[in-house]
């Protein structure tokens, strides 16, 4: 038989112990070149462009 906890979780420990399961929102900047919403540091998919360079073309 496994063992089973003697008392049970207090709502306060419990809710502790998730204070650090929330979602948090992802950091999102505009494309300077093109104005689309894309993460930084990425490559922009809407437009190829990335520190004021195209790295690839966009099929349109």
């Amino acid at each position: 038989m496994t063992p089973l906890p003697k008392q049970r979780s207090t709502s306060g420990r419990r809710d502790r112990r998730r204070s650090h399961d929330a979602l948090k929102a992802r950091n999102a900047v505009n494309c300077p070149n093109c104005g689309e919403i894309r993460l930084p540091h990425r490559v922009c998919k809407n437009c190829g462009h990335y520190q004021g360079r195209e790295v690839f073309e966009v099929e349109k």
